[in-house]
């Protein structure tokens, strides 16, 4: 994983206020924080453009560590040290343990909404919102295998509290500075 940009390979710098960027590679134009020392911005869509190869990793694994999943998945060129993935790809490695370790659920289908949900968190959420996306995610994946709404009782804080423990032990996932 690197952590810089994916235009130029320069280290990123992280703005007070949102100004007007065009995305280098979509040419989007948009608000944002958040680009490389050089001023290209990379837009949320394109910087999570791989993300659908990792389904493939979750459908085909045996493995039932999550840990295990997610460093394979990090592994890959699309993943990146400073990116939105990190909201999909957490949920997305705990559905296959899951699955792998007896959970009765539509893996495929998991996965689709588990992308669904992560690509609504967008890159920066740790520091410009003070959640971690990559804890979001673990509550995104208790949601998802309780079947949580935001009218459930039991299962809503069960979410709650998974996004709130993995915050404590964040280096279980080893991706919150």
């Amino acid at each position: 994983m690197k952590e810089e940009c994916l235009i130029c390979r320069a280290p990123l710098e992280y703005l007070q206020e949102d100004i007007e960027m065009e995305c280098e590679l979509c040419h989007k134009k948009e608000k944002s924080k958040t680009r490389c020392i050089n001023g290209h911005y990379v837009c949320n869509e394109c910087h999570m453009q791989g993300i659908d190869s990792l389904l493939g990793i979750c459908m085909g694994e045996t493995s039932k560590n999550p840990v295990i999943i997610l460093n394979q998945m990090m592994s890959r060129p699309s993943c990146h040290m400073h990116g939105p993935e990190h909201h999909t790809m957490v949920g997305m490695a705990l559905l296959a343990a899951y699955r792998n370790s007896g959970g009765n659920i539509d893996l495929k289908k998991a996965l689709a909404e588990m992308s669904n949900r992560g690509r609504s968190v967008p890159g920066g959420a740790c520091g410009f919102w003070g959640a971690c996306g990559a804890g979001i995610s673990t509550g995104m994946f208790l949601s998802i295998v309780t079947g949580s709404t935001p009218l459930g009782k039991d299962n809503f804080g069960l979410a709650h509290k998974m996004s709130f423990l993995q915050k404590e032990d964040e280096d279980c996932f080893y991706l919150c500075p």
